[in-house]
């Protein structure tokens, strides 16, 4: 199974998602959780319409990784 990768920035009661492999497939919201559930329904919809529109829907092909810096 193929997932498309997330891209989540912001703290506080700010952020914003985006799919690199989905060009205007964007989100923003209060919280981790709510950014999360409307970048979900975003992806959904950018490719039902695709599809709507015979339009070809690109496959996931962006890695992954989680980085951590340890600034401490």
């Amino acid at each position: 199974m193929s997932a498309y990768a997330v891209i989540i920035e912001g703290d506080g009661n700010s952020f914003s998602a985006y799919v690199p492999d989905l060009p205007g497939c964007v989100a923003a919201g209060a919280s981790l959780e709510e950014v999360d559930q409307l970048i979900r329904e975003a992806i959904r919809l950018q490719v039902e319409s695709l599809r709507a529109h015979g339009e070809p829907v690109p496959s996931p092909s962006t890695a992954a990784v989680r980085l951590v810096d340890d600034v401490a």
